[in-house]
């Protein structure tokens, strides 16, 4: 499956944005979906994820109640809306599917088999 992140941008600390997640190939319906983030010279790192049906989501600590994770199958895309942005948000994030069909989905790079180039996000102070 194919997947391309867009919605990054600019943004100043307090804003949002939603990023999209649009696959192609394959029905993303089949896997669940997660999204990681990555700064220059870190390891890349687990923000939230998704299960196929929608019906869960788990997100890092450090997102609870500011990032929500949605996803609309009919139309192949996953959405990530992230609110109250800090500058330490910056990163460029990916989207990845996690093609395992485990009941409850990955939260390590190495679960998911699919990426995107990443879009970047730069919240200023």
């Amino acid at each position: 499956v194919q997947l391309v992140e867009s919605g990054g941008g600019l943004v100043q600390a307090g804003g949002s944005l939603r990023l999209s997640c649009a696959a192609s190939g394959r029905a993303l319906s089949r896997f669940a979906v997660g999204w990681f983030r990555q700064d220059p010279g870190e390891e890349r790192e687990f923000v939230a994820a998704i299960n196929w049906t929608g019906g869960s989501t788990y997100y890092a600590d450090f997102v609870k109640e500011r990032f929500t994770i949605s996803r609309d199958n009919a139309k192949n895309t996953v959405f990530l809306q992230m609110n109250t942005l800090k500058p330490e948000d910056t990163a460029v994030y990916y989207c990845a599917a996690d093609r395992r069909r485990s009941v409850v989905p990955g939260k390590r790079v190495s679960d998911y088999a699919d990426w995107g180039q990443g879009t970047q996000v730069t919240v200023s102070s």
